[in-house]
């Protein structure tokens, strides 16, 4: 897909345009895209260069731009967004703001609402995230490290264009024994029934709504698989709906070819992993990927080696053009 404007740079499966995304909407077509994956500027309380909009007024802000999502996307798409949550200034209080947030999108349109339904929320774990706010976590001690960011899952439709056997990861190590040494059905002290299916090799597990992108055995080839292998003991102590993955590479490429480049850098990057498991549960080969506030378009790079189409929309230029250090051949 191409727009009647000029990209700011093209690849293989897709394009980056450099502007305001709301005006750049409007030039796609309707129900046309697969996926919406994005991760808007958050409401925090110490401002980014980037660009924040308060809590107070982000549902409104965010209104319109979620009414261009509903349009262009299509009936079986998705829509899934990346936001962190943020306190009430001067107290150790949350918002509510990202829950206001996916209530008034999933509110039906005739009560106000932009009629999403949510098809499933997921948690981005960031363990290398700073201590914040310090005034409560470091210097009273009255709360913990805030570190999970909320990924709600949405659609335009009960259900969404979805797969998880694309995304399956590979079995633990107690698994493969239990698949070579045969499951005896039983029923667990939680009453559930086991049967003797639970034995059968299906070619991977079905995955939490946890993405791990911090084990060493994580490849950084895109599309080598989207979860980690994990021993029997990390199954049983990691939580179920927690994306686990940090973003603070400071010696990547990006930010090698950034700073030989005298490119400045964007501070608030996705990691690979988020955007990986969701191309790869939501969309194939072919389908269409947008990302409406690219940032450093880690989406676009993710969907260009997956083979999927992607257009990409950033409003800053400095932005835009280190995120083209994504794509070099090498």
């Amino acid at each position: 897909m191409r727009l009647n404007c000029k990209p700011y740079y093209e690849t293989r499966f897709g394009a980056a345009y450099l502007g305001n995304s709301l005006e750049l909407m409007a030039n796609i077509p309707e129900a046309s895209i697969d996926l919406i994956c994005t991760s808007p500027p958050f409401a925090l309380v110490r401002k980014k260069e980037y660009g924040n909009v308060d809590a107070a007024q982000y549902v409104e802000w965010f209104k319109d731009y979620a009414a261009q999502f509903y349009r262009i996307l299509k009936p079986t798409g998705s829509l899934v967004i990346d936001i962190g949550g943020s306190w009430i200034k001067g107290m150790p209080v949350r918002s509510l703001y990202h829950f206001e947030l996916v209530i008034t999108l999933c509110k039906a349109k005739e009560k106000g609402g932009l009629g999403f339904y949510l098809a499933q929320e997921l948690y981005w774990y960031n363990p290398a995230k700073l201590p914040t706010p310090a005034e409560w976590v470091t210097v009273r001690r009255e709360r913990v490290k805030d570190s999970v960011n909320t990924v709600w899952w949405l659609s335009k439709e009960p259900h969404p264009k979805a797969n998880n056997r694309r995304v399956l990861k590979p079995y633990s190590d107690a698994m493969k024994k239990l698949l070579e040494n045969g499951y005896k059905p039983k029923v667990r002290p939680s009453g559930h029934d086991i049967s003797n299916k639970f034995g059968n090799d299906r070619g991977g597990a079905i995955p939490p709504n946890i993405i791990d992108g911090n084990s060493n055995r994580y490849q950084e080839e895109i599309g080598q698989h989207t979860i980690v292998e994990e021993t029997s003991s990390e199954d049983l102590l990691q939580p179920v709906n927690v994306i686990s993955a940090s973003n603070t590479a400071s010696n990547d490429y990006y930010q090698r070819r950034c700073k030989e480049q005298g490119l400045k850098p964007h501070p608030a990057r996705f990691p690979q992993a988020l955007p990986e498991f969701v191309i790869n549960l939501c969309t194939e080969p072919g389908d269409i990927v947008l990302e409406p506030f690219a940032g450093s378009n880690m989406t676009g790079r993710v969907a260009e080696t997956l083979q999927r189409q992607w257009l990409a929309f950033e409003i800053d230029e400095d932005y835009i053009r280190s995120s083209k250090l994504r794509f070099e051949e090498n």
